[in-house]
């Protein structure tokens, strides 16, 4: 898997001691369903004041950018609490509160997270409180509670890439809890609990706020990036490092760009998408065509006819998204790839329902169940955030981040 870190600022290797860096974490895992890597980046972190994972910060003391430290066993384990059958709560379905919210009911559905205020009175449980549980199961009146974090009971490997470094540290006295930074709300989220399929799809799952027709919302060109300049091009990257060279590639739900210039000699990329004045304007493209997917999920083109597949940050549009995969499916060779990137904003009127309650590491969770559904394998999950927003971007004043990048990929069998 890509390694967003590999080419540090600067590669001089001179001692940190006693100055801040700034760090590109790596966390790989494994669930029953996928290959998962998280990325993510952290700057001016002290190593005497801020805590670290077991013996990290201590080893990257007198490190250069550039310099490279695997954590160990013990301190990749200690990032989450050890999983503990006794944090397995059942109770009477009725233990979960539906009218917490009082603008609107929530219904609890199996394999989600909800924050532990909605089993306040249960379990020491009290009113606010934040930290997330999963419904493991929930059947009749039966209602299983995992309060375990969902990467517990799952093997860690933590590496640490310094990027630069600092004469001097923050002038705050805050302490930094870089293992809390690297777990919470977030990884471990996308896989399944106990291998069982999470209940996405229920009451109107697909329903869209917005039910106008696409054609009218896409009839005019926006001609917008709808991501910032780091995130577009870190799907590139991303893009690049699993697309072979010479590649036949399907962009699907394109646009006037298609993130697909690192992509090596591709022998072509097809576009499909909506607007035809868009699509004639994106330099990437060899042919193009409209075609509705939420009308028509079905691909017009040959089976066994691309070596590779993206869709980029426009999953959560598709109303018909399992008939979607499977066609593609039908259209990439045998060990093709499918890659669906995205990110943390989208035109919510027009994203289906399921999506927008959803913590981001559901969504990934969400778009590997289609990929599960619609009989993909070897499964990959990937994200990355924390990197500094481009100083030249719209909401650089306002957003100190990039715009988090998402992928979720898998092959043809």
């Amino acid at each position: 898997m890509r390694d967003p870190f590999a080419n540090p600022n600067n590669s001089e290797a001179r001692p940190t001691q006693g100055m801040a860096v700034d760090v590109g974490f790596t966390l790989d895992w494994a669930s029953a369903e996928a290959r998962h890597r998280e990325c993510l980046f952290l700057p001016w972190l002290e190593l005497e004041r801020d805590r670290w994972p077991g013996d990290l910060g201590a080893a990257l003391r007198g490190s250069g950018a550039g310099a490279v430290h695997e954590a160990s066993r013990e301190a990749a384990a200690a990032l989450v609490p050890q999983e503990e059958p006794d944090r397995v709560l059942e109770l009477p379905a009725s233990a979960f509160n539906r009218d917490l919210r009082r603008h609107r009911r929530v219904e609890p559905r199996a394999g989600r997270f909800y924050p532990r205020a909605f089993l306040a009175g249960y379990a020491g449980i009290e009113a606010g409180d934040r930290e997330l549980f999963r419904i493991g199961a929930l059947e009749g009146d039966h209602l299983v509670a995992d309060l375990n974090h969902p990467l517990a009971g799952h093997d860690l490997r933590l590496q640490a890439r310094v990027m630069a470094r600092h004469e001097v540290g923050r002038d705050d006295e805050r302490t930094v809890d870089v293992a809390r930074l690297l777990t919470a709300r977030g990884p471990g989220m996308q896989a399944r609990w106990r291998g069982r399929p999470t209940d996405f799809w229920a009451d109107g799952a697909l329903g869209r706020e917005d039910p106008e027709s696409d054609a009218v919302f896409y009839a005019e060109p926006r001609r917008v990036h709808h991501l910032d300049a780091t995130a577009r091009s870190e799907i590139a990257a991303l893009y690049a490092s699993c697309i072979p060279a010479g590649a036949r590639v399907l962009d699907l739900m394109s646009s006037w760009e298609s993130h697909l210039d690192r992509v090596e000699s591709p022998e072509a990329v097809i576009g499909l998408g909506m607007n035809a004045e868009e699509l004639a304007d994106n330099p990437r493209l060899t042919s193009s065509l409209v075609h509705d997917l939420n009308l028509r999920p079905e691909l017009p083109y040959a089976a066994a006819s691309f070596d590779a597949v993206v869709c980029t940050a426009s999953v959560e549009y598709l109303t018909q998204p399992e008939a979607v995969f499977r066609a593609v499916r039908e259209v990439l060779r045998p060990d093709g790839v499918f890659m669906v990137t995205f990110s943390d904003r989208c035109f919510p009127t027009k994203a289906i329902a399921a999506w927008e309650p959803l913590y981001d590491f559901e969504r990934m969770g969400l778009v590997l169940d289609v990929f599960l559904r619609a009989g993909f394998v070897d499964l990959s999950t990937f994200s990355l955030r924390g990197l500094p927003r481009p100083p030249d971007d719209l909401y650089a004043g306002r957003l100190g981040h990039a715009d988090p990048v998402f992928a979720v990929w898998g092959r043809r069998p």
